[in-house]
């Protein structure tokens, strides 16, 4: 398999029967899960949607790149503009200079700080690195740890406990552990910027999201696109760190923090590896199952008339990417992980990298973060975004691992 990924059984599943036609020979890669309850069947496509709506309904084909040199040549960076032009009219980010360090703590393996800044656009941005205190001899390679909806920079990077241990997104201490810096930031409307909004302290933080969609549509522009302006701007500030080595930085999260990584990564190439959990989804599968299970943030005007997901991951190819996904998780219908797998295989196949992409499906999982799914994490960015010691070094000082 290249690398342990620490799952416990691994098998490959055949499931073109639930799509007939639409991807001949496809196949899942899938880890069992004896001891999880079974849950029951799946709900199938448009089940629930009336079908004179569904008949009028025009969903896009977008065909992946099958020319290597168009792609890179012209293609890719159209593309690329295109998505960036869907997500509306934003500012310039602000000069990572700008950045206020407010705490510093030794934790005894490692340096925990707090920062802040202006994002330029509408509100003061609260972050937190960690750095293994190895980084302050040598640059380690860092992670974005992106939070889910409802969680904040606190939990994923710091707080080991969550309310709901299904979803609990803790990765930091996990990560710092292995050597690497990470760097996490509240998004809109979650940790210390709630109540950072237009209504202020009145708002709630759903109320906030709502008045945040609302305003900036008026204003021409997505809070989805603000959102991930934000984690470009955290990568901006953690490509200026002397602790950190700019050639090696990974992105991860789950849920909203896995379609951060996302589209973080399709819009930047500074970031070299990512690992999604639990929000391997295609738009078109959102809207044939309903509609109910992802908030306003995420919907971008018009993406719809051009591309669906899939463009992320063309665009995020060649680069090592992994998906660790829930047959049975709402957010992310099995139907559209098996589509969008087929299209993120073939993308890797066009770089002549299949194995710098995997998808892994958990049995009986639900929207969850499981243990063995973090280990998969680790294991991920162990051979992909290796941490130098002296173990792997030769004797003149130089690198054995690239």
């Amino acid at each position: 398999m290249g690398c342990a990924l620490g799952t416990r059984v691994i098998r490959i599943c055949v499931l073109c029967f639930l799509l007939g036609p639409v991807c001949p020979g496809l196949s899942l890669e899938w880890v069992g899960r004896p001891d999880a309850s079974p849950l029951g069947p799946r709900e199938q496509e448009w089940a629930k949607t009336p079908q004179v709506f569904r008949e009028g309904l025009r969903l896009p084909d977008w065909t992946m790149p099958e020319d290597i040199k168009a792609w890179e040549g012209s293609v890719r960076a159209q593309v690329r503009n295109t998505l960036l032009g869907l997500l509306g009219d934003l500012p310039p980010r602000p000069d990572p200079r700008g950045v206020k360090v407010t705490e510093r703590v030794d934790k005894g393996s490692y340096i925990l700080e707090r920062f802040e800044f202006h994002n330029g656009v509408d509100m003061v941005v609260p972050g937190i690195l960690t750095i293994p205190k190895a980084a302050l001899s040598r640059p380690a390679p860092a992670i974005l740890a992106l939070h889910h909806y409802g969680s904040n920079k606190e939990y994923v990077c710091i707080e080991t406990e969550q309310k709901d241990q299904r979803i609990n997104d803790h990765v930091g201490t996990m990560l710092v552990d292995k050597g690497y810096v990470v760097a996490a930031i509240d998004g809109y409307f979650h940790g210390q910027r709630v109540g950072a909004g237009p209504g202020g302290k009145t708002s709630n933080a759903g109320q906030q999201e709502m008045e945040l969609f609302k305003l900036n549509l008026w204003l021409g522009r997505s809070l989805w696109g603000l959102m991930v302006r934000d984690d470009q701007c955290l990568l901006d500030y953690v490509v200026t760190r002397p602790e950190v080595d700019k050639a090696r930085i990974g992105a991860t999260g789950m849920s909203m923090g896995c379609m951060r990584a996302h589209w973080l990564a399709a819009l930047d190439d500074r970031v070299k590896v990512v690992v999604g959990v639990a929000c391997f989804v295609r738009y078109s599968q959102i809207a044939s199952h309903g509609m109910k299970h992802h908030s306003v943030y995420l919907y971008v005007p018009g993406m719809l008339k051009y591309f669906d997901t899939e463009v992320l991951h063309a665009l995020i190819a060649p680069r090592p990417h992994l998906e660790l996904c829930g047959d049975h998780d709402e957010l992310e219908p099995l139907d559209g992980i098996m589509i969008l797998d087929q299209k993120t295989k073939r993308a890797y196949e066009l770089y002549g990298r299949p194995d710098a992409y995997r998808c892994l499906v958990y049995e009986n999982t639900g929207h969850q973060y499981l243990p063995e799914m973090k280990t998969a994490m680790l294991d991920w960015f162990a051979r992909y975004l290796p941490v130098e010691t002296s173990s792997n070094r030769f004797p003149d000082g130089s690198p054995a691992i690239h």
